[in-house]
């Protein structure tokens, strides 16, 4: 049985994929960036508490490199100077800064491991925390009640400054509409690296709507959010799904109730919380969204949206090694059905507003899943073509989310 979609969906691609040197570009870029700190990283000192540190660097290591060349990158830079501390961590990619609550005894900076700083961190036996560079030694001297460490320091040069967020051109947007909407369109953005501009969301925030679209070419998610008041600017940017993914995850840890977007040539630069992440921007032109949805469809059908995704689940079990699930409509009713060869096979009939000449379309379980997940609560709209045309999903509520999938080619 062939498992593969049978076709991908096509728009307006002229994307080319970004260099390297773009991407160093984003944290290295004259003019863009601020200047490396000018305190004296021979003398640095803070106290903390261990709770609070260990907090930040949960939030704050999730941006360190894994895979870098540059040591410095698998690293996190303790930044203090006179108006308070801050963590940092970069894989060039994708940039945190995340201030720390802590007492300054004297100024500077130090790179240091990220992971090990996190396990030594939540080793430690007592609530009170110092940390002091010892040039001498090139290490750091990490105390925390009866136990002392000495963990040895990175290269500070090799690590990179930070974008400074502007004041011009920056927009307010909602914190709980931003990670709504990240949230609906996530899952269809590509994770193939071959094909960077699908591997984004393109984010579009103007007057009373922020709209978000991806898509891997074989699905393709839209939501269009209302926003009262209206905002104050406006901007458009390829933003790495990864980045904005990173991003709920602070807005929801911070509880943040808004977040400041300052989008550049070449990279973007959010806050929320107290928290800033930059990221690069993809460079290349997104697919033009509107040309693939179609313009008219030949059954509409409204259905309980919890119903069709817990019957989906359950049939999708025996939906193993890229079969397809299959979507059967009759008069009045939906049979969804599965069979994997040497596995086994399962069906489930329930009631459908189903008019007209039978129809069976194939999807790839995983995707169909997706897409009636985000659509939550409430009933849905399924309307569909043909055997080898897309099929659509949209919330029945108007919230403004639709989701585009292709089908797969069944062999009777």
């Amino acid at each position: 049985m062939r498992s593969g979609p049978t076709d991908t969906l096509q728009g307006s691609d002229d994307g080319a994929p970004a260099r390297d040197s773009e991407v160093v570009h984003t944290f290295n870029s004259p003019g863009d960036h601020e200047q490396r700190p000018s305190v004296e990283d021979d003398a640095m000192k803070i106290t903390t508490r261990r709770e609070t540190l260990f907090g930040q660097l949960q939030i704050v290591t999730r941006a360190a490199s894994t895979r870098s060349a540059v040591q410095a990158l698998s690293g996190v830079q303790v930044l203090a100077r006179g108006d308070g501390v801050e963590l940092r961590a970069t894989d060039m990619e994708i940039g945190l800064r995340v201030p720390l609550e802590s007492e300054v005894v004297r100024e500077g900076s130090v790179v240091l491991p990220a992971r090990l700083l996190v396990d030594v961190v939540r080793a430690l036996p007592a609530s009170d925390v110092s940390l002091e560079l010892r040039p001498a030694e090139q290490d750091v001297e990490l105390i925390g009640g009866s136990a002392t460490f000495h963990i040895r320091t990175l290269r500070s040069e090799d690590f990179p400054p930070f974008p400074e967020p502007e004041g011009d051109g920056r927009v307010e947007v909602p914190g709980p509409a931003f990670v709504e909407t990240v949230l609906k369109v996530a899952r269809s953005a590509s994770r193939d690296e071959t094909r960077p501009v699908l591997t984004g969301i393109l984010v579009s925030a103007a007057g009373e709507e922020l709209r978000m679209v991806a898509t891997d070419a074989y699905r393709l998610s839209v939501k269009e959010t209302p926003l009262d008041p209206p905002l104050s600017g406006a901007f458009e940017a390829n933003v790495p799904a990864r980045a904005l993914q990173e991003l709920t995850r602070i807005v929801q840890h911070e509880g943040a109730e808004t977040l400041n977007v300052s989008a550049r040539a070449n990279q973007v630069v959010l806050e929320a919380g107290g928290v800033v992440l930059s990221s690069r921007l993809i460079d290349g032109q997104f697919p033009n969204y509107r040309q693939l949805l179609p313009d008219a469809y030949e059954h509409e059908l409204r259905l309980s949206g919890a119903e069709v995704a817990e019957v989906v689940r359950r049939i999708s079990l025996l939906a193993q090694k890229n079969a397809p699930l299959r979507l059967a409509f009759t008069e009045g009713e939906l049979t969804v059905s599965a069979r994997t060869p040497d596995v086994g096979e399962a069906r489930e009939t329930f009631p459908a507003p189903f008019a007209g000449e039978p129809l069976e379309i194939g999807f790839n379980p995983e995707f169909l899943r997706d897409g009636l997940e985000a659509v939550e609560g409430g009933d849905l709209v399924l309307k569909l073509i043909s055997p080898l045309r897309p099929g659509l999903i949209q919330a029945a509520d108007g919230s403004g989310f639709q989701y585009l999938l292709m089908p797969i080619r069944l062999n009777v």
